[in-house]
């Protein structure tokens, strides 16, 4: 079996990641906060090797396919402040260590054939890393992590950084990044989108934070999916024409008051799927209708497509408004005409 069928058993699910947040995922958030504000004077607790006879599995072959080495680390909840036993395992291909007290991981910096990494719900204060090679998948959700430096992992497609203290995305280079399709950065303080200049990425995950607009994002032509959920925006601008794959955005929860803002997503030519619940515009009589009427190419609208009825009103309204401006067109040079003749 490869390293890529490995990997499928621990691939983040697509469906689970467009998932509404649920009570459930909100209330694991918080216990993690107030775990680690209880206390950082933990017991010093180091790995042993007791510990890795319980946690390892998975045995395969190792490089030259002459020997054998078990490649599956799960070592969760043990209260480890330590884990620098790891660097003689140099075979780990998959490792665990989440829900313990690490403050950081550079052990794994030895372990270069690591492709799969979950450190959830540490002490962490950076993800950084030295390059790892076969690194795909990364979670470092639920950790006291402020920045996004020092991650430049070639083949990384799935990076985790929900429930952080992240407030500026910097140093995520696509020139190293070649191959990050899904960013999680859900329940940080972002105050700016700035700098997630990723044209592979097709999934962008910025819910619950302190965003006000969407900026800098013009490039992302990949992009497919994008959850804005729950910030501060108040304006649709930052949405380009060069966004040509986006096919869903949730707005849900935000400050949008104007109907007319929906002007600013026409120019998405693939934008099926809109949320918008939770927002002011959305008491508007018209709100649904509106909408049609300014995306004609939309499906689907909080949750709800739209019926054939609907889109035939949408294509009146349409056809009258573009007729009355046409009127008002030809009128103006009449006028014109007649302030210079007198």
């Amino acid at each position: 079996m490869s390293d890529e069928d490995d990997l499928e058993d621990f691939e983040t699910d697509q469906d689970d990641l467009e998932r509404e947040d649920d009570e459930k995922e909100t209330e694991e958030w918080e216990d993690y906060r107030k775990e680690g504000e209880e206390s950082e004077d933990w017991i010093s607790t180091p790995l042993t090797e007791d510990m890795m006879k319980e946690g390892l599995s998975l045995l395969c072959k190792t490089g030259n396919g002459l020997a054998h080495a078990y490649v599956k680390l799960e070592i969760k909840d043990r209260d480890l402040t330590d884990i620098h036993l790891l660097r003689s395992y140099i075979h780990l291909r998959y490792v665990d260590v989440s829900e313990n007290h690490l403050t950081g991981l550079s052990p794994l910096n030895h372990l270069t054939h690591l492709l799969w990494l979950k450190a959830d719900g540490n002490q962490l204060r950076s993800a950084r890393l030295n390059e790892l090679p076969y690194l795909q998948i990364a979670s470092f959700a639920y950790n006291q992590i402020t920045d996004t430096e020092g991650i430049s992992h070639p083949r990384l497609a799935s990076l985790d950084l929900k429930g952080n203290r992240i407030h500026m995305v910097t140093g995520l280079d696509p020139q190293k990044l070649i191959s990050l399709h899904t960013l999680e950065l859900r329940g940080n303080q972002l105050n700016s989108t700035l700098g997630i200049n990723l044209p592979k990425l097709k999934n962008l995950f910025l819910a619950q934070n302190m965003l006000k607009k969407v900026e800098g994002l013009e490039n992302l032509s990949n992009l497919t999916t994008l959850h804005l959920r729950d910030n501060q925006i108040e304006t649709l601008s930052g949405f380009s024409k060069e966004m040509k794959s986006l096919q869903y955005l949730n707005l849900r929860g935000n400050m949008v008051a104007d109907l007319g803002e929906l002007a600013k997503l026409r120019d998405l030519p693939r934008l099926r799927a809109l949320v918008l619940l939770d927002n002011p515009c959305t008491d508007e009589n018209d709100y649904r209708q509106e909408a049609l009427v300014q995306i004609a190419h939309l499906e689907r609208l909080d949750k709800e497509f739209y019926e054939e009825e609907e889109r035939a009103e949408a294509d009146e309204i349409r056809q009258r408004m573009k007729e009355e401006q046409e009127q008002e067109a030809e009128v103006e040079p009449e006028s014109e005409l007649d302030q210079s003749s007198t």
